[in-house]
């Protein structure tokens, strides 16, 4: 497989190579490409968790459970620093 870089990426390539992290540009392409997997697979992951959630307050609407804009901004608002808290522990 021939690959073509732009400049500034063959630099960047040249420097791994030269700082020993990486044997060849083959192990650098494989762990570059095991790196995209994993954040392919945790945006499925919280697209999916995102899509769900949709549905779950899409059906509670339908069944006049619903609360007014600013208490589900307030829930928004602690559940976002409840996920930044237990992430920096």
């Amino acid at each position: 497989m021939q690959l073509a870089f732009p400049p500034e990426i063959e630099a960047f390539v040249q420097r791994q190579l030269n700082s020993d992290k990486y044997q060849s540009v083959e192990d650098l392409i494989l762990a570059a490409v095991e790196l995209l997997q994993q954040q392919e697979d945790i945006y499925q992951g919280r697209l999916g968790e995102l899509q769900q959630d949709a549905m779950i307050g899409w059906e509670a609407s339908q069944q006049g459970q619903t609360i007014d804009g600013p208490t589900a901004m307030s829930q928004v608002r602690a559940n976002l620093r409840d996920r930044r808290e237990s992430s920096n522990t």
